[in-house]
């Protein structure tokens, strides 16, 4: 295949990939409206439902690895194909499932489903980059967070219209046909290298690069203060602040919102500066916005602080992530399964203990050790020069 022909098919992949991730973030955001009804479906307390997400959040960390192992060994687009297909499953075997212990397999089914595709898509998105000699990461970010928006926004309509197990099986028809017909777009990586790349990672276990934890350790720091906002923000509105409940949901959504139009911008603003400049930048506005947020004494001005800091945290896990799965000596998905791991690992294990320090200490206090994590971001921003390495950015 001549350079033009490759350009060609690195254009159809980016599309494929960015379908893959609006399919994902679009299942994520189906699955929301979904919580509160499987508490009265099986007649469990909310103790119980937090076990079965838990069980979620579990199948998803442990299948993480596993996913950058299989690509190693088989390559990315096998791999990609086939989890293209299972993800669309996840949430109509919960719905089906008719007592908690299977529910609990089902919950492990999805969470595993959706992380897998998760390491998938994003390493996928490395190749991608690499043919297209520009970033596109956090685009396809982007594109995550529309599809979780819509998920979201429309599951309630259609469940209160059709039911809820139509409202599944709806939803796994589109995941699974938008995922059959992008199959043939998916491009492969180097079939030496990645049986080079496979070799290694069967040999060693985990990749043994420290940068690669350490990238984790950041993605976690970023995706840690994402879901403070998310689980936490409205009661701090209306604990703290005295705001009543339609304001103080206004607060995720703003961050959330803004969030979505930075990563639309930010493969431009990357490819335009560099990946550590824009690091360095969105980490530091992120910070100094979720610091805001903590001080500032009125729910508006705080909702301000929130959109502000979505703005600057937008950015920063695609760079990390396009970072981990281009460092030399290990396979982009390999690189990959460890960022995507640990990263997550935050969403999983910091609601519980952040929640339990906010009823003893209040949440402002909460915010504000959130804005130094932001702040060892952007002291550590040179470590991801290497997303830049394979697209000439300016980051070098």
């Amino acid at each position: 295949m001549d350079a033009a022909n490759h350009l060609v098919a690195a254009r159809r992949a980016r599309w494929a990939v960015a379908a893959l991730f609006l399919g994902n973030g679009f299942m994520v955001g189906s699955w929301a409206p979904h919580i509160p009804l499987l508490v009265g479906r099986l007649e469990i307390s909310a103790g119980v439902l937090g076990i079965l997400i838990f069980f979620f959040g579990v199948g998803a960390l442990v299948s993480m690895p596993f996913a950058g192992w299989l690509m190693s060994r088989f390559g990315q687009k096998p791999v990609l194909r086939f989890f293209a297909l299972m993800q669309g499953l996840g949430l109509l075997l919960v719905e089906l499932s008719p007592a908690v212990p299977v529910a609990a397999l089902a919950m492990a089914f999805f969470g595993a489903s959706i992380g897998c595709t998760d390491v998938a898509m994003n390493a996928s998105t490395v190749t991608v980059e690499r043919q297209l000699g520009k970033a596109v990461m956090s685009s396809m970010h982007g594109f995550w967070s529309l599809g979780g928006f819509a998920g979201g926004a429309l599951g309630g309509l259609l469940i209160k219209t059709v039911g809820v197990l139509p409202h599944a099986v709806i939803v796994a028809v589109l995941v699974v046909g938008v995922g059959f017909l992008i199959r043939p777009l998916f491009i492969e990586t180097d079939e030496k290298a990645a049986a080079t790349a496979g070799n290694a990672t069967r040999s060693s276990g985990f990749p043994r690069q420290p940068i690669l934890y350490i990238l984790g350790l950041l993605a976690l720091f970023c995706f840690v203060s994402e879901g403070v906002v998310l689980d936490w923000a409205a009661l701090y509105l209306t604990r703290e602040l005295g705001s009543d409940v339609a304001v103080a949901g206004l607060a995720y959504a703003f961050f959330a919102g803004a969030m979505a139009l930075m990563r639309f911008a930010g493969d431009g603003v990357r490819n335009r500066f560099g990946a550590v400049p824009t690091m360095r930048a969105s980490a530091l506005v992120a910070g100094l916005a979720m610091l805001a947020a903590s001080l500032a004494p009125m729910p508006w001005l705080v909702i301000a602080a929130f959109a502000v800091c979505g703005l600057g945290v937008a950015n920063t896990v695609p760079i990390i992530f396009s970072a981990a799965g281009n460092q030399p000596g290990v396979s982009s998905a390999a690189g990959m399964s460890v960022a995507t791991t640990m990263g997550y690992a935050g969403i999983l294990l910091a609601p519980g203990s952040i929640g339990f320090v906010g009823d003893h200490v209040g949440f402002a206090p909460v915010f504000a050790a959130m804005a130094a994590l932001l702040f060892v971001v952007f002291l550590a921003s040179p470590l991801t020069r290497s997303a830049d390495s394979d697209h000439g950015g300016a980051g070098h």
